[in-house]
């Protein structure tokens, strides 16, 4: 069934890598195009003012092209580009887990579909390092430590 299909983990890998080959191809050939994404899963840093981000749609196209084209970068699983916003040309950096892409478009025509859906730990851009987590949690479980503890 194709529910099963696209929810298995190695379809997921498979279009992982297709994406990324596809904006690999994009890049080394210096093709401009847009990626249709679902907004859910991009974060924009700066954050962008309530004015302009309350205008994107579920499925929003971002085009890339000039600058935000010479801007993108492929990290870790991730796309991130610098664009301008509303009349104001609000700059940020938008990142999105590959994923997180539903078509990538050139000339009006969809060149690539994903299907797989984005796993909840790809929504998270930045993660805590575990190392970090641990060593608080071992100088908290000594209840002397408890007093260099602000409140």
């Amino acid at each position: 069934m194709l529910i099963d299909m696209i929810k298995n983990d190695s379809f997921a890998s498979l279009m992982h890598k297709h994406i990324e080959e596809v904006l690999f191809y994009m890049f080394e050939h210096h093709q401009h195009f847009g990626i249709l994404c679902k907004i859910d899963h991009v974060t924009f840093d700066p954050p962008l003012p309530e004015h302009i981000s309350s205008e994107f749609r579920q499925m929003t196209l971002f085009f890339l092209a000039g600058y935000t084209f010479e801007s993108a970068r492929l990290e870790s699983g991730y796309l991130s580009f610098e664009a301008g916003f509303g009349s104001e040309n609000i700059g940020s950096v938008v990142t999105l887990p590959l994923l997180g892409i539903m078509q990538i478009i050139v000339d009006e025509t969809p060149v690539f579909v994903n299907l797989a859906p984005v796993k909840e730990q790809q929504k998270e851009v930045k993660e805590t390092p575990k190392g970090i987590n641990n060593s608080m949690a071992s100088f908290l479980s000594n209840p002397e430590n408890k007093k260099f503890i602000k409140k």
